[in-house]
Order: C-alpha cells, then structure tokens, then sequence
C-alpha cells in the first residue's frame, strides 16, 4: 500500500511556513477575514483600530467621501450571499470582499476577490427589516442588494468610485 503522507506533510510544511509569513506581514494570524482587513485597509485607505475589531467596526475611511465614517470589512472567500450584522454595535458602511461564486471542488473557499460591494448600514437595515430578515451573524442579504451595493468590478454604487491604481491593485487577487 502506498502511502501519500509524507507528500500530505511536505505540504502542510509549505503552508505552515507561507501562513507564518503572512501573519508577519500583516501584524495579525493569517485568518481570511484579517488578511481581508489588511487589504482593504491599503487598497481603501482605511485606518484600522488597533487590536482589531472595536465596538461593531474595524476602522475608518481615511480619505475620500466618506473620510471618518467607521467600516466593518469582512471578506467572504465564498460567494455566499450573507452578512455578518451585529446589532448591538454597528458601522456607518460594510465593506464586503468577496470571492468568486463558482470554484473547483479541490479548493473549498480560495482566497481571490472578485466582487466588492459597500452597504451603507442604515440603508441596509432598512430593506432588510421591510423584508423581515432575521438581522444576525448570518443575515441573508438578496440579489438585488448585493448588486445595488456593488462597487468592483462594475460600479453600480456610486457613492464609492474606485480610482485606476485602487482597480490595478485589486486585480492582483483575483
């Protein structure tokens, strides 16, 4: 019988190490959501708490028209269609990162982004309520929502423009 373990540990040496400098880089352990948050903090000049999440939002737009609104990034590596929402603290906008919708088997949730989308959160919970969503961790947000949110590839929300080098340096994870 021949045995694929020490390949299977080879692999996983691989990934220890890459995950290592990952977190290294980033300041935090290599987990989707905070490599999602350190991309969004470069690519949207988003200032982050330090120590990460505070009272329902990661940090604030830095620059732009919506300098100083506070932003939960969340970064779904699978297009799932929900929201993480907590009520009890929430931010002036998510920013939602999310990978593509189909992918193969052998990759249960890769790590590219394909489609960003930005929610106003008063606007949001407004349609949510009219349709009576239960408003939780998994908060299924319809088709029409995500794609009125969207802001890359297309822009169909615009009260966010993504500028060419913001549009180039997104490229690079998809």
């Amino acid at each position: 019988m021949s045995s694929n373990l020490p390949w299977l540990a080879s692999l996983i040496k691989s990934r220890n190490t890459i995950d290592e400098k990952i977190a290294t880089l980033i300041g935090r352990s290599a987990q989707a959501n905070h490599v999602g948050e350190y991309i969004a903090s470069v690519i949207f000049d988003i200032t982050m708490e330090e120590g990460g999440k505070v009272r329902g939002y990661d940090g604030r737009f830095a620059r732009g028209p919506l300098a100083g609104q506070t932003v939960d990034v969340q970064w779904h590596p699978r297009r799932d269609g929900l929201l993480n929402i907590k009520q009890e603290a929430l931010p002036d906008y998510y920013l939602v990162l999310m990978g593509p919708e189909r992918f193969t088997p052998a990759v249960a949730s890769p790590w590219r982004i394909e489609t960003i989308y930005l929610f106003h959160t008063g606007g949001l919970l407004n349609a949510l309520r009219e349709r009576g969503v239960q408003i939780g961790s998994g908060t299924s947000v319809t088709g029409p929502l995500w794609e009125r949110a969207e802001i890359y590839p297309v822009p169909r929300n615009a009260s966010f423009m993504l500028s060419d080098e913001q549009r180039k340096l997104l490229v690079l994870f998809s």
